[in-house]
């Protein structure tokens, strides 16, 4: 699989990188970064997957989060995907922010227009790591998740539907109940149909109660968060971990919003929390 590099910058001793390819799954050419800690110098890093939310492409993290000092200093790599496939034209595909372009909820579509390509989930899990472990020094074997919002959503769900493929699994404010809230009910009914039984394959709540999960999880939450009522509601997903047995941390942070100011404040805390787990 060919890659085109569109920049690389050095940054606190590694490599920024942002790179494009071309999906055969989405039909498309495909955006994405790759930050690269000074470790990858000598040798296969550990990896952790960043996904970003509604509205967003692979820059806003990169350039907003201020992740690259942190991951230098853990030595693991990190990598930015797209959010949706780009230029596909389906109706209706770029009218709201919430769905369609830049929403592409990290699942595979199943409803027509939307199951031509809007297959995010097997892209994340399958494409673009066959795409980049062949073209960077990563491990393969120590690979993390995380993401916000939309993207919190889509690393809780993924984390937690492939135990053996991410070592661990973090959030800031998620969508951990989608079948329940206005953003979840309208990606779920547009791109699977009004079919409720499919929707439980990516609702972080129903996963956890219908599957478990044995390792912690850890979550980041603002209070002054706009959408945390209506939207995000943790203290679902509180209860459906409490219910199942599984290990989780909400860590509510008076005063923070849903914005990248929120996620650089605390950015480190997670990355050093995947260090730990990705290094032993």
């Amino acid at each position: 699989m060919t890659i085109e590099t569109l920049s690389v910058t050095k940054t606190f001793g590694g490599q920024q990188g942002v790179y494009k390819h071309t999906s055969a799954l989405l039909g498309c050419d495909m955006t994405f970064s790759v930050y690269l800690p000074p470790a990858a110098e000598q040798g296969p890093v550990p990896v952790l997957w960043w996904l970003s939310g509604l509205t967003c492409t692979q820059e806003n993290f990169t350039t907003k989060a201020g992740a690259q000092r942190y991951a230098a200093e853990a030595g693991i790599a990190i990598i930015c995907p797209d959010t949706s496939p780009r230029d596909s034209d389906h109706p209706g595909e770029h009218d709201a922010y919430d769905f369609g372009s830049g929403a592409g909820f990290y699942l595979d579509a199943t409803a027509a227009p939307w199951s031509q390509n809007y297959l995010m989930y097997s892209y994340i899990t399958n494409e673009l790591p066959d795409c980049v472990f062949g073209a960077f020094r990563l491990d393969p074997n120590r690979q993390s998740i995380s993401g916000h919002s939309m993207g919190g959503h889509g690393a809780l769900t993924i984390g937690i539907k492939n135990r053996d493929g991410y070592r661990s699994v973090s959030a800031f404010s998620p969508i951990v109940a989608p079948m329940q809230v206005p953003w979840g009910r309208k990606a779920l009914a547009g791109y699977l149909g009004d079919n409720p039984d499919a929707w439980h394959a990516y609702d972080a709540c129903a996963l956890v109660s219908d599957r478990g999960y044995d390792r912690p999880l850890l979550i980041e939450q603002g209070l002054a968060d706009n959408f945390l009522a209506e939207q995000l509601r943790p203290e679902l997903f509180e209860a459906a971990c409490a219910g199942a047995n599984v290990p989780l941390t909400v860590n509510r942070r008076e005063g923070y919003d849903h914005s990248y100011y929120f996620i650089a404040s605390f950015i480190g805390d997670h990355i050093r929390w995947h260090a730990e787990r990705l290094q032993s």
